[in-house]
């Protein structure tokens, strides 16, 4: 039977799905469903039950069948990947807010990876080619991917926060990371992206998507080498790759690389003994 915290929880996923964002209660009450909203977000994701983002869309046509093309499975995970880019375009909570800029970019990879990496948000170069980590942070991310011995096409890349936080007219270039509201105002989407793609590991690059997926504000250093878990989905934290463009050091890089290997050694991918060598200080 279903409890009511169960349920409790399923209306405010539902209603945070639909933009809002603010119920009036008072503070014992907010207490007690941030907890229950917290201890849902790290409970086992249940695959069998109707997923409230998919189960509202409105059913479209058949498409006329093409040669040689099987159609798409109904509720595949491309399916509901097209669905949520689409919410996320017009999504009412980031375009109410004022403070995120018009280009939204959404994610890049495999719908079907394993490994599925979030970061903060977009920056200059990420909302001109409309493409996660394809800056300098990008061409790290890939460097850090190919030592691990996978393709960026292997994995799945994402933001917590859909578009580029805004700086005024004069913002040029610079970057800035979200704030708290930001952060919550596109949460729902990168949830029910997890959902969807149910990848077998998360890594969160940097303190931003920590804070999103784990409601943490710690910092990164006192996050990294545990495991988290978020919607039934272990959760690695490691330094985003703009920090090793600042911190260009064997100790940082030794750092997001043993990061990295906890997340090879989850996901029980072959870890040679060179790779483990990485970014350890040279003996005489």
């Amino acid at each position: 039977m279903t409890t009511l915290r169960q349920l409790t929880v399923q209306s405010l996923t539902h209603m945070m799905e639909e933009g809002t964002l603010s119920i009036p209660i008072d503070d014992e009450a907010r207490a007690i469903l941030r907890n229950w909203m917290l201890a849902a977000r790290q409970a086992p994701a249940r695959p069998s039950q109707p997923q409230p983002v998919v189960d509202s869309r409105p059913s479209a046509p058949p498409a006329p069948p093409q040669a040689n093309t099987a159609p798409p499975a109904p509720n595949s995970v491309e399916e509901k990947l097209a669905y949520l880019q689409m919410r996320a375009q017009n999504w009412k909570p980031a375009r109410a807010l004022g403070t995120l800029r018009n280009t939204m970019v959404f994610a890049t990879g495999n719908a079907h990876a394993q490994l599925m990496l979030v970061g903060e948000a977009p920056g200059y170069d990420e909302e001109r080619l409309q493409e996660p980590f394809v800056g300098r942070a990008g061409q790290k991310l890939n460097q850090i991917l190919a030592a691990a011995n996978l393709r960026r096409e292997e994995v799945y890349i994402s933001n917590i926060c859909k578009f580029r936080p805004d700086m005024g007219p004069n913002q040029g270039m610079s970057n800035r990371a979200p704030s708290d509201e930001e952060i919550a105002a596109c949460l729902p989407i990168i949830l029910a992206e997890i959902r969807a793609i149910q990848p077998a590991c998360i890594i969160c690059l940097g303190g931003t998507a920590a804070k999103g997926l784990l409601g943490s504000g710690a910092s990164v250093a006192s996050l990294r080498g545990k495991w988290f878990d978020c919607q039934g989905v272990p959760v690695r934290v490691t330094y985003h790759p703009s920090y090793l463009l600042r911190n260009d050091t064997l100790p940082a890089k030794r750092a997001v690389w043993e990061d990295f290997l906890a997340v090879l050694e989850q996901m029980k991918l072959n870890i040679t003994p060179r790779q483990r060598r990485f970014f350890l200080p040279a003996t005489s």
